[in-house]
């Protein structure tokens, strides 16, 4: 693939616009009340019962800062929850490098902006298995796409996007955050991709390891199979 070659970024980035949809809702309410209180002209996006949940604990005027993905991108979700955040608008504005005059014409282009920060944790396939992991079918609903796919997006662009993957990270960034005036540094960005990347490949080893471990049978006895 032929790709840019950046040469300059800014070290100091302000986190105005950030994407959150996250599985394990444990932080939540700290982080995105912290988020606010540094930056209160901050916009959120997000999914599903990610949304819901934050729109429980939100007073009016933050949430009128809230934004749904299917709104931002005008494409509903996928029944099931299946398809919410793979979207071209969406990735535009997680990939867009710095300086890059054609990524910003293409971003005016569709009404989008660049994301600043990814909150996202996965839904827990590891724990499903362990649970009913002779059950092909509740394995095979627990693996996460869009999830994996946000936070690689975000790690591969640390040039100036903050992934953030574990709830046991929001308590310092929040702090870095407060102490920077609402911005993060170039190094934690990278500290952060770095986690992120090792997140999602232990995410499809565990994936990868049960599907080679099961054998068919065990696969076939879940379907009724016609045809």
């Amino acid at each position: 693939m032929a790709g840019n070659r950046v040469e300059e970024i800014t070290d100091l980035i302000k986190i105005q616009n950030v994407i959150i949809s996250v599985s394990d809702k444990k932080k939540l309410e700290y982080l995105v009340n912290g988020l606010f209180e540094i930056n209160s002209e901050l916009k959120i996006f997000s999914t599903g019962g990610t949304f819901k949940k934050i729109s429980s604990f939100l007073n009016q005027s933050r949430r009128e800062n809230l934004i749904s993905i299917s709104g931002y991108t005008g494409q509903p979700e996928m029944q099931g929850g299946l398809v919410k955040t793979l979207d071209f608008k969406l990735y535009l504005g997680l990939l867009s490098e710095p300086g890059n005059i054609a990524h910003r014409k293409d971003l005016e282009r569709v009404g989008g902006v660049t994301f600043d920060m990814v909150v996202v944790n996965l839904y827990p396939f590891e724990k499903t298995v362990a649970e009913r992991g002779d059950n092909a079918e509740d394995a095979r609903n627990n693996i996460d796409i869009g999830g994996p796919s946000m936070l690689r997006a975000s790690a591969k662009n640390f040039l100036r996007v903050v992934p953030l993957c574990d709830p046991s990270d929001y308590k310092v960034i929040l702090e870095e955050l407060k102490s920077n005036k609402g911005k993060i540094s170039f190094k934690t960005r990278f500290l952060m991709a770095r986690k992120a990347f090792n997140h999602t490949a232990e995410y499809d080893r565990v994936i990868s390891s049960y599907f080679r471990d099961i054998d068919f049978s065990m696969i076939q006895k879940v379907y009724r199979i016609t045809g």
